[in-house]
């Protein structure tokens, strides 16, 4: 079991930043791969970035590649979501998920999610 909660969302206006945490609890932080997944009203829900277990290989979706940065501190069982140059299209609920396969882009590859944290950004 891993169990994972979100922090740092919160209004900022376009162009801004903003730094998210998922804290991990539970299996060992370092034997899990880990994604951020994002889903806005009436959208489905969909990846954003994805890191493996030694953050040797990351995956971005085209939308946020070159303003997100994935990355993980196992030493403190936790991940990160850097945003940068945010866009209104950002806003959205942000969510961590853990998988045990190597590294994966697809919400049915992971088998712990977090409970979310609201991301809006203003025009």
């Amino acid at each position: 079991q891993v169990q994972l909660v979100e922090s740092g969302g919160g209004l900022v206006q376009a162009g801004g930043s903003l730094r998210l945490s998922c804290a991990a609890s539970g299996r060992t932080f370092s034997s899990v791969a880990m994604g951020w997944f994002r889903q806005a009203p009436g959208k489905e829900r969909e990846f954003v970035a994805a890191i493996s277990r030694s953050s040797v290989d990351t995956y971005y979706a085209d939308s946020v590649k070159g303003r997100f940065t994935i990355s993980r501190d196992n030493g403190k069982n936790t991940l990160y979501l850097q945003m940068n140059s945010l866009k209104p299209e950002d806003t959205a609920v942000y969510y961590c998920a853990a998988t045990y396969r190597a590294i994966a882009t697809q919400n049915r590859d992971y088998n712990y999610w977090g409970q979310g944290t609201q991301v809006t950004v203003s025009s």
